[in-house]
């Protein structure tokens, strides 16, 4: 592999304009210093050097220094590759085509692929590149200009933060002599260009019609230019690439984004409505004919929930009128009958849940058991009659066996603690919620308590009287007649006695029912009079904080009363028409000056009862003096703002 090594050209001794003939790389009287590493597999490599030897006219020199850039020159084929990628004619050493079936229109070699945008190093995302090992840019010759690349050994160019969808770049350190066709003839190899807005001052920008070629563009950064063979300044330049923000651009990604967004919830909502659960079925209308199927279709268990939810719907659209009413509540209590069987079905249910508890109880004590009886076993063992005949290893196994088992056990006997303290603590809180309800019924029914015994002991006796009446009776048909009277008063004794019995019995149940009503108005009244006294404790604490409150202000109201500096209406009204005056002033006025101002609205007013007003009320009016020497005056201002804070 020949790696050919250039870092830049000298100024030429000939001028390149009045010379046709094309420069010989690499001939036989080539004007060339070059500095060859030769590599042939496992053999040492050896260093050739040629020193340029002088023409035949002494007239055409070209010096390269070899210290930078390295160019892979052993395979025609990458060497082709690389120029096409950037769209230009492969070219060896020589300056003659690699290949003769490149078509320049085409920009493409037979047996090579197109450019795209996912090409490695040409892509979006480009392939990772070893830190330790130069990117290696080639010459690019274009038609009015040619290319050179930077120095591989310099940092890259710096750009800025890519703004969200750049189409767009800035092209700076153009040649002063460079047209807009010259930057079209370089940067059109990066991709299709939609403008190009150049400036005066050796700058451009470049608008390109996709994200990537953007990344094209910048690959050119750093470039040094040159246009035609002139070694002018103004023909020459180093370009600098970078991203550049345009409103258009970013327009466009904005619309992108939105245009994504809205394919984004169309999506959602077509999974959403994928996933939803299908729509219930529409209920029917109300008729007599439905109304039967509904009523039948409630006394089968199986359907009862759907026809529950038939006449829910049927009631809550309103088809309950006189016509209808019977059918609805024949629907109603045919509903009402299904009551009972699912209150049997959720005891049959706890009934089962508590033969599995008890099961699993019973379950767990057993295993605990067979664990207590291993464990003993483990413990047994370990003493010291057993223990010495055992080996050292046999003795490990058993303690690390007896070790775990206590573990298993532990754990088994704490889940059957806790199952035994959730039932206590169930068992706690019904006892609880019995208490407070006997403790709240105790008062309310103490009464009542009384009355139902002596009601039940009076029907007790009333059934013990009958009973005797009866079994006397059937005496009666059996017994001779010789004792016919005496049964006859004994008759007669019990029936009265019945119903005396009866009618003591109609009193107490009376009596009942008024100490029954007693109660329940005794309980109204219980009620008002707690929320007369709620009332009247809230009014309590308002009447004493507004004696406080009070308290705390009466005194220096009265104290103001008394202690108030203006003792008539008269002085009032002086006091705001001065006040008014003063504010109007607010670098103050002298006495003179104020009672002149007041002679003019009555001309009894006295300037000494002024100024005493006005020097009682101190928070109201400030006297200062102003001036110098004989120019010294008192002067009034008013400070009724500042003196409204103080107070």
């Amino acid at each position: 592999m020949f790696l050919v090594q250039y870092t830049g050209l000298n100024q030429l001794p000939f001028d390149p304009a009045n010379n046709n003939e094309p420069l010989q790389f690499g001939s036989a009287s080539g004007p060339l210093v070059t500095e060859g590493l030769i590599e042939n597999g496992g053999e040492s490599s050896k260093k050739r050097k040629r020193t340029n030897a002088p023409s035949a006219d002494n007239s055409r020199t070209l010096n390269v220094d070899s210290t930078a850039m390295t160019l892979p020159m052993s395979d025609p084929t990458a060497w082709a590759t690389a120029m096409n990628n950037l769209g230009m004619a492969p070219l060896g050493i020589a300056g003659q085509p690699i290949l003769p079936d490149f078509d320049p229109a085409l920009g493409m070699m037979t047996g090579i692929p197109p450019i795209t945008p996912m090409m490695p190093g040409l892509g979006i995302v480009p392939p990772p590149i070893p830190p330790d090992m130069p990117v290696v840019k080639e010459i690019i010759h274009c038609k009015s200009c040619t290319l050179f690349p930077p120095n591989p050994n310099l940092p890259p160019p710096a750009t800025r933060e890519r703004p969200p969808g750049c189409k767009t770049v800035f092209v700076g350190g153009l040649p002063e002599n460079g047209t807009e066709q010259i930057i079209v003839e370089v940067f059109e190899q990066c991709g299709e260009i939609i403008a190009i807005r150049k400036s005066k001052k050796n700058f451009c920008h470049i608008r390109f019609a996709e994200e990537y070629m953007v990344d094209k563009a910048l690959y050119l950064s750093g470039y040094r230019i040159r246009l035609g063979s002139s070694t002018d300044k103004k023909d020459t330049g180093r370009l600098h690439v970078d991203f550049a923000q345009a409103r258009d651009d970013l327009y466009e990604w904005e619309c992108k984004q939105r245009m994504l967004a809205r394919e984004e919830r169309h999506r959602r909502r077509m999974e959403e409505e994928r996933l939803r659960p299908p729509s219930p079925p529409p209920v029917v209308h109300y008729s007599d004919h439905e109304c039967s199927i509904v009523a039948e279709k409630l006394k089968d268990d199986s359907k009862f929930s759907e026809a529950v939810q038939t006449l829910l719907t049927w009631i809550e659209r309103g088809e309950v009128n006189r016509r209808s009413a019977n059918n609805f509540y024949s629907m109603i209590q045919s509903a009402n009958s299904h009551v009972r069987r699912l209150v049997n079905e959720k005891a049959a249910h706890e009934k089962d849940m508590e033969e599995a508890k008890e099961k699993f109880k019973q379950a767990l004590s057993g295993i605990l058991i067979q664990f207590e009886q291993i464990v003993a076993v483990y413990h047994s063992a370990s003493k010291q009659k057993a223990w010495d005949h055992f080996t050292k290893a046999q003795r490990k196994n058993i303690s690390v066996w007896c070790k775990q088992a206590e573990e298993i056990r532990n754990i088994h006997n704490d889940e059957l603690m806790g199952i035994r303290r959730e039932e206590e603590m169930e068992m706690s809180d019904d006892e609880i919620e019995e208490t407070t309800e006997t403790k709240e019924t105790e008062e309310s029914v103490s009464q009542a308590e009384a009355l139902k015994e002596e009601n039940d002991s009076l029907r007790w006796q009333l059934d013990a009287y009958r009973n005797e009446v009866e079994l006397l009776k059937q005496e009666q048909g059996k017994a001779p007649r010789e004792d016919d009277p005496n049964k006859e008063q004994q008759l007669k004794l019990l029936q009265q006695a019945l119903q005396g019995m009866q009618q003591h019995l109609l009193k107490v149940q009376e009596e009942y029912k008024r100490k029954e009503a007693e109660l329940e108005k005794v309980k109204d009244d219980k009620l008002q009079v707690e929320k007369m006294l709620e009332n009247l404790k809230e009014k309590e604490s308002c009447a004493t904080r507004l004696c406080t409150s009070s308290q705390d202000s009466d005194y220096p109201l009265e104290k103001t009363l008394n202690s108030s500096p203006i003792k008539s209406e008269r002085e009032a009204l002086l006091v705001g028409i001065i006040s008014t005056f003063l504010h109007v002033h607010p670098f103050g006025a002298s006495i003179e000056y104020i009672c002149s101002y007041l002679h003019r609205l009555d001309n009894k007013i006295c300037t000494s009862d002024v100024e005493c007003l006005m020097g009682r009320l101190q928070h109201t009016f400030r006297q200062e003096m102003t001036g110098v020497g004989a120019s010294l005056e008192k002067r009034w201002k008013f400070c009724g703002f500042e003196g409204l804070k103080l107070t």
